[in-house]
């Protein structure tokens, strides 16, 4: 398991854990951001990550990406 800021652009992932406090995990759920679900990274921009999840193009910051662990 590792966390999803160290995959590979265009690698498609499945989502093994979402982490971090409850309110944080409830606001990634919202985007798509589920256990078992499949994420792929985009683009890398300063740290920050553009991902396809859920057939969503999604921009989420580094610290966020580090809780969700693929």
């Amino acid at each position: 398991m590792m966390p999803l800021t160290m995959a590979s652009a265009g690698e498609t992932n499945m989502i093994r854990k979402v982490g971090g406090r409850e309110e944080t995990k409830k606001f990634l759920e919202t985007l798509g951001f589920v256990v078992g679900g499949e994420v792929s990274v985009v683009n890398t921009i300063n740290g920050n990550l553009i991902v396809n999840v859920k057939d969503s193009r999604v921009a989420i910051s580094k610290e966020m990406a580090n809780k969700i662990m693929i």
